[in-house]
């Protein structure tokens, strides 16, 4: 039961609105599918980094050194501001996804802006903290499963994402967005400045 109830509760975390579904949702409706799908696995290798730094103990030392977590806060919140205005500028949506194909020399562009978006994020810092801090004891057998646990939050963040890039570029959601698209872009860009602009202010 208590392995159902964390793979339950891992789920809803992934499901939970944040900073990086806006960031899919924004990069799916402007550059396409491909770039949603990649910004998805961006952020899926983002959550592999919090998992080694809780998994080697990293985490004990980001949370008992004030310093460092502010450094890591503010960067993170910065960097959401930074894509939220990025996004107000560029608001207006070509939808014409045959014209958008993401090419070759960008593909490491949205993989690497879903990372950081992830891995910048003090939440997401917060949320493996608290749930490997719960995880991880001196025995063999916590470690592996802290290890398998984070390795499936991961896999449930890239396939999550995966799924909301396709939501959003089928052809229902493409007729939507062409008719709301700017407003959408304009409020996803709001979003993204709101949650780094929280983050900046949140002790």
């Amino acid at each position: 039961m208590e392995l159902l109830s964390f793979a339950v509760f891992g789920l809803l975390i992934v499901v939970s609105p944040g900073a990086d579904f806006v960031l899919v949702f924004k990069n799916s409706a402007i550059y396409g599918r491909k770039a949603g799908v990649l910004t998805a696995l961006g952020i899926g290798i983002g959550v592999c980094v919090h998992i080694t730094y809780s998994v080697i103990g990293i985490s004990h030392l980001v949370s008992q050194n004030a310093v460092l977590f502010s450094i890591v806060k503010y960067v993170g919140a910065a960097y959401l501001i930074y894509l939220g205005v990025t996004g107000l500028v560029s608001s207006k949506l070509d939808l014409d996804y045959e014209k958008t194909n993401v090419q070759p020399t960008q593909t490491r562009k949205y993989i690497f802006q879903g990372f950081l978006c992830n891995t910048l994020n003090p939440k997401t810092m917060i949320f493996f903290l608290s749930v490997f801090s719960q995880l991880i004891s001196s025995d063999n057998e916590s470690m592996s499963f802290a290890i398998t646990y984070g390795f499936y939050i991961a896999f449930l963040h890239a396939a999550w994402f995966c799924i909301v890039a396709y939501l959003v570029t089928s052809k229902h959601a493409s007729n939507m967005l062409q008719k709301f698209g700017h407003r959408i872009n304009q409020a996803c860009g709001f979003g993204l400045i709101a949650f780094g602009a929280i983050l900046s202010t949140n002790a």
